[in-house]
């Protein structure tokens, strides 16, 4: 019985980094929601000044509770397996522990992005820095693009 539970919530927690992975990024300039759609933007032109690689965290530096929790779970699960009696007991709690510990990491993890921060010398002089997503060096210095902007969001384009 204990087997089954345990390969149950491994094959669970696989599933569930698998599919994380096919998780749409937000923030990058090829990507609309829904809501933005047929909706007018502002565009303004410029020139690319520079370009920072960053790292966009979706959970803005917040620990993943769910991680921690399905981590713990999981962990308690496969450590209450080993031992008998009371050592099975403590091999759980020591085995949620750790889970929780890895499962909140792995959360933390699959939570960020690589982006660019991109600085944009505007035609009427003004500047601009807008952070998206990476889209492997597409851009750099020198080069002209659009910024598009609508209901405080804007995303530079080519």
């Amino acid at each position: 019985m204990k087997r089954s539970l345990i390969f149950v919530s491994t094959s669970a927690l696989i599933c569930a980094c698998a599919l994380s992975g096919c998780a749409t990024p937000a923030g990058s300039a090829d990507i609309y929601g829904a809501a933005q759609a047929q909706r007018e933007e502002t565009v303004r032109m410029g020139t690319v000044e520079s370009v920072r690689n960053v790292t966009i965290d979706a959970n803005n530096g917040q620990p993943g509770v769910l991680g921690a929790l399905g981590g713990g779970l999981l962990g308690g699960v496969a450590g209450s397996a080993f031992g008998g009696g009371h050592g099975s007991l403590l091999m759980g709690v020591l085995g949620g522990v750790a889970g929780a510990v890895a499962g909140s990491e792995v959360q933390h993890k699959l939570a960020q992005q690589h982006g660019e921060e991109i600085t944009v010398r505007l035609d009427n002089g003004d500047w601009r820095a807008i952070t998206q997503n990476a889209d492997d060096g597409y851009f750099h210095p020198g080069q002209r693009v659009r910024l598009l902007s609508s209901d405080g969001i804007t995303r530079v384009t080519d």
